[in-house]
């Protein structure tokens, strides 16, 4: 999927169309000590089985998301770009 390096978009902090910058988005190692994470390997310790709730579906494609910077007052807003796809973001023109 071809996206421009350059998008003009609404800034919602400056309050009009400015030039955005397109940056592409990733995400950060989630931390170990989340409460979910503690409840879950509560759970799991000892002779138990699963616990309920998990994900047994693996989606095949990604909703691919981007950052976009505004040129003005550096300020950054999460983005998705088009439906499900599997091919990766390519930066161009």
């Amino acid at each position: 999927m071809k996206v421009p390096r350059e998008i003009k978009t609404f800034c919602p902090k400056c309050g009009k169309n400015t030039n955005h910058k397109v940056i592409l988005y990733s995400k950060k190692p989630e931390s170990g000590l989340n409460v979910g994470k503690r409840r879950r390997a509560r759970k799991l310790k000892g002779y138990i089985g699963k616990v309920k709730g998990q994900a047994t579906v693996v989606k095949v494609s990604k909703r691919q998301k981007v950052l976009l910077e505004c040129k003005d007052c550096k300020y950054k807003v999460e983005r998705v770009l088009g439906s499900r796809t599997k091919k990766k973001l390519e930066f161009g023109m």
